[in-house]
């Protein structure tokens, strides 16, 4: 067959470990047969970022901020120990702090919703998205070991000099310093990107924090979002017959797990990263779960939201067989090439991307699965595959399309 042409490229973010091994096998079997890929690729792998000083991350933001859609793979986040396991020149920052930082905006992440793949909380009857904001807190934040006994004071200086000074804390022996910022500009876009996102899928929105602590800092969030509902919003949900609210993060939970599902919960940067987890895990797996960056700028970055899968990659280097589930991956590259297809005006393109998903998702319903969805699904007649049995169960579903 004629393969799918493109006319622009996307932006591919190349990773680390398993998920490395995935993208290979995804690109090969299921979207390089079918369609004329075109993209311009950043190998954002540890070593790679290493031996960049990190700067391939940020011209893959740049990249994306020029193309306006990427796809990118699951990449490591230092600690001390994969320093160490990689000889590094030192602990990099989260690629994925960096590229949002650039590109801000927030991600959506919602479960892949399958057959015979019930989720754990039996109240929930539709899929809950995760909106995360994408920018600041912990995840740019500056840190410092105290080793000894001293003050610790917060100071910001204005242009003029002037100062604003507050003590922290007074240390009288050895402990950790962490101090974090945001800006009222993301928050807004953060709050703008979530009222749209509700409006155009009609689902109730509801944002999250902990204004009861952190008075200034969760409560400007609150603040802006109220403002901005009252002022631009109210009117078009009442209209469209969905409702906002807010509330405590702890109240949230609670909520949550009683809820039927079909809203979307609006969090902060790392209340979204581990809600989002505990959401998906829910439904079944993290690799089970679509992730996207939308930016106030205008563009798309479409990703797994889980990590390398180390402990798989290590097994894949002893030569030992895997069932590593890619469909996260998968989907991040469908999503991708869906939206590229929208910005070109390519429907053909359009097309493929929701046969891939198809394909993917009747493959699991027609009972080949990887190791880690056997425990979870309620068929009888399974047939559990490894990484690449699974790829290529995709591939005979999606030529049959």
């Amino acid at each position: 067959m004629e393969k799918i042409k493109m006319t622009t490229p996307l932006v591919e973010m190349d990773g680390d470990e398993m998920t490395r091994i995935l993208w290979k096998y995804i690109k090969e079997d299921l979207i390089e047969p079918f369609v004329d890929l075109k993209t311009e690729y950043y190998d954002l792998g540890m070593k790679h970022r290493d031996e960049t000083d990190d700067q391939v991350t940020i011209d893959s933001a740049n990249a994306t901020l020029k193309y306006g859609v990427a796809v990118k793979c699951a990449t490591i986040t230092p600690n001390q120990k994969r320093v160490e396991e990689y000889g590094l020149k030192k602990m990099y920052k989260s690629p994925n702090g960096t590229i949002r930082a650039i590109l801000d905006g927030t991600v959506f992440r919602a479960p892949i919703s399958v057959k015979g793949i019930e989720p754990n909380v039996r109240s929930w009857k539709k899929p809950i998205t995760l909106a995360r904001h994408a920018y600041g807190d912990v995840y740019k934040n500056t840190e410092i070991r105290i080793e000894e006994a001293g003050k610790a004071e917060l100071v910001f200086t204005n242009k003029d000099g002037k100062e604003i000074r507050h003590e922290v804390f007074s240390f009288e022996g050895p402990g950790v310093l962490q101090a974090q910022y945001n800006l009222d500009a993301s928050i807004e876009s953060f709050a703008k990107t979530c009222f749209e996102y509700a409006l155009s899928t009609r689902q109730d929105l509801w944002f999250a924090s902990k204004d009861t602590i952190s008075k200034k800092y969760d409560g400007q969030f609150r603040d802006v979002f109220q403002e901005m509902y009252d002022r631009e919003y109210k009117s078009r949900f009442e209209e469209a017959g969905i409702t906002y609210f807010y509330t405590l993060i702890d109240d949230a939970v609670a909520r949550v797990m009683k809820s039927e599902g079909g809203f979307i919960w609006a969090c902060k940067n790392y209340d979204g990263d581990v809600m989002s987890d505990m959401v998906s895990s829910a439904c079944g797996s993290l690799a089970l779960m679509t992730s996207v960056l939308v930016s106030p700028k205008g563009v798309y970055e479409y990703e797994a939201a889980h990590g390398t899968v180390q402990r798989h990659y290590y097994k894949h280097l002893k030569g030992e067989e895997t069932s590593t589930n890619p469909v996260a991956t998968i989907f991040a590259w469908s999503g991708a090439l869906r939206k590229r297809g929208e910005f070109d005006k390519l429907p053909a393109l359009e097309e493929f991307a929701d046969k891939l998903e198809k394909a993917t998702l009747s493959t699991i319903e027609s009972g080949y699965m990887t190791k880690d969805l056997v425990n979870l699904t309620t068929m009888d007649d399974i047939h559990v595959c490894n990484t690449e049995e699974f790829i290529k169960k995709i591939r005979e579903s999606l030529e049959k399309l």
